[in-house]
């Protein structure tokens, strides 16, 4: 079998995210936090089962990493068989793309992050995190 020649192919340089305006992201946390505290923490932390078996969710958490804003359940890790007391899973992933605007995400269970809504207002993404089902813990 002949082996293909090799060619050098021009590959652009990526361009680099929007920087988030300090003001946004604390907008953006107050209001997410918001949510959190009001909706997704009593829908989905309930107090420790009598006799767990399995995995349940502590406590619903939200980060800032770069221009990505995360909301993250911490799970209590229970059994004979548990490797680690807890963990983090993050479910949602709110991208900043400049202009006041956002791309919205969740988390597959293939562990890859799947766009579902783009050039979102914040107002938007808050309600399709509180309503939508792809999007809870």
């Amino acid at each position: 079998m002949p082996q293909s020649k090799k060619q050098w192919v021009y590959a652009p340089a990526k361009s680099a995210p929007p920087k988030v305006p300090e003001t946004l992201k604390r907008e953006v946390e107050a209001r997410a936090n918001a949510l959190v505290e009001s909706v997704l923490k009593p829908q989905h932390v309930q107090p420790p089962p009598e006799d767990p078996q399995f995995n349940y969710i502590e406590d619903i958490t939200t980060k800032w990493y770069r221009s990505y804003f995360y909301f993250c359940a911490q799970y209590r890790s229970v059994g004979p068989h548990a490797l680690t007391g807890h963990f983090e899973t993050k479910f949602a992933r709110v991208e900043y793309i400049g202009n006041g605007l956002f791309n919205l995400a969740y988390m597959r269970y293939t562990d890859q992050w799947f766009e579902l809504f783009t050039g979102l207002t914040l107002d938007k993404c808050l309600i399709a995190v509180r309503d939508d089902p792809w999007f809870q813990p």
